[in-house]
């Protein structure tokens, strides 16, 4: 896939669990961490913005564009 789910990386540098950081968005743990695994298809806005106001970040930290192409 060549989107990267880097939410693992960000929630370190925040200090913040699985646990709390579903209970702030108010989602699953599971579904959180579909998302943290990098095993997610898809996000809603609705999820990237919660996430981005309840980790104090940009899109561009959780979501990272890896060319996978190989030449």
């Amino acid at each position: 896939m060549a989107i990267k789910i880097n939410l693992n990386v960000v929630m370190a540098q925040r200090n913040i669990g699985l646990g709390e950081l579903a209970e702030r968005l108010d989602i699953t743990p599971a579904n959180l961490s579909i998302l943290k695994n990098n095993h997610a298809k898809a996000i809603r806005f609705t999820t990237l913005n919660a996430l981005c106001q309840a980790l104090d970040c940009q899109p561009g930290d959780i979501l990272e564009f890896v060319d996978d192409v190989s030449t």
